[in-house]
């Protein structure tokens, strides 16, 4: 009876272990399958080429231990900047709204600061970039955040490139944080772009400036992310360097280059050489400059509508380029 039990208990023994080796074995393969098997979703609108040159990148990612990081640009990278850009439309959209004809001291500070803009002419130059914030000074970011979503509501819904979307999509399936660097003011762009890109708005980084007492203040914060400094801002508030960087101007180029894998270059312009001031680019279009440097060069739809009509338009700032797909 001692030998029968005995034996009896090794049955149910050896059975017990191998159960229990069956399911360490299915917890690893399920624990592997989560691990490694990350889905590369095809970006329609992009060929097969861009396509396949995407996910083998990304797949290269997959057994990183690392932060994994993405940086794009905003305007004209993930959304549209036609005719105008968002930042512009929502300040001369609000001037027009809340400053114009009128004589008291804010309206008058405020309407001189857009005129000094006007009068400056260069959009995306430094000073302009900064008198964006001093135009904002005084306001919660709760207010300028709705000021931002506002104009993104009224004209620039359907705006965003939804191969981008479907970009940052997939990155997130293979385990990216990713970041918008804006040279427009952070809080203006930080409320439309988190909504409808589904990312944190604390990953949303534009120009700063000091908040007093709750109000914004004229103290701007360094660096500014427009040309070089955008490069700048990467180690300051990321502190990583980025495996995937995207951008679509010259001023994107010194951020572009902080990319220790792919980047990808949106709709770059193929009609202006540029000159020395622009350092590696001189003798180059923007697109040629990167394809010569291997970049990924991809084209969204960015058209006006025409029948939106736009503040902007009546401040006489330039129009920028139209890219048809």
């Amino acid at each position: 009876m001692k030998n029968i039990n005995s034996t009896q208990y090794m049955k149910n023994k050896n059975t017990h272990c191998a159960y229990r080796l069956l399911f360490i074995i299915l917890l690893v393969s399920s624990y592997s399958v989560s691990t490694y098997s990350q889905t590369y979703r095809r970006i329609s609108g992009w060929s097969d080429e861009i396509n396949n040159r995407i996910e083998s990148f990304l797949n290269t990612t997959i057994t990183m231990n690392t932060r994994k990081v993405a940086v794009f640009d905003g305007d004209g990278t993930v959304i549209g900047q036609v005719p105008y850009y968002l930042a512009d439309e929502a300040l001369y959209r609000y001037a027009d709204k809340y400053y114009k004809g009128r004589k008291d001291p804010l309206s008058i500070e405020k309407l001189a600061i857009l005129n000094r803009m006007v009068k400056d002419g260069n959009n995306v130059g430094k000073a302009y970039v900064e008198d964006r914030v001093h135009f904002l000074s005084g306001m919660t970011p709760a207010e300028i955040m709705d000021m931002g979503y506002e104009c993104y509501l009224d004209s620039y819904q359907g705006k965003f490139y939804p191969e981008m979307k479907q970009l940052i999509a997939n990155l997130k399936e293979y385990g990216f944080e990713v970041w918008i660097l804006t040279a427009s003011p952070e809080f203006l762009y930080q409320k439309f772009l988190a909504e409808e890109l589904g990312l944190p708005d604390t990953q949303i980084l534009g120009v700063k400036s000091v908040v007093t007492n709750g109000v914004l203040t004229n103290e701007i914060i360094m660096p500014i992310p427009q040309d070089d400094g955008k490069a700048n801002v990467i180690p300051t508030f990321i502190k990583t360097r980025p495996l995937i960087v995207g951008g679509n101007s010259r001023g994107d180029m010194d951020m572009l280059n902080q990319s220790c894998g792919l980047k990808i270059v949106v709709n770059p312009d193929d009609i202006t050489v540029r000159g020395e001031e622009d350092g590696p680019m001189n003798g180059y279009t923007v697109k040629q400059y990167w394809e010569k440097e291997g970049a990924v060069i991809v084209k969204c739809n960015d058209t006006p509508n025409p029948k939106m009509r736009f503040h902007t338009e009546s401040w006489k700032i330039r129009t920028n380029k139209s890219n048809p797909q």
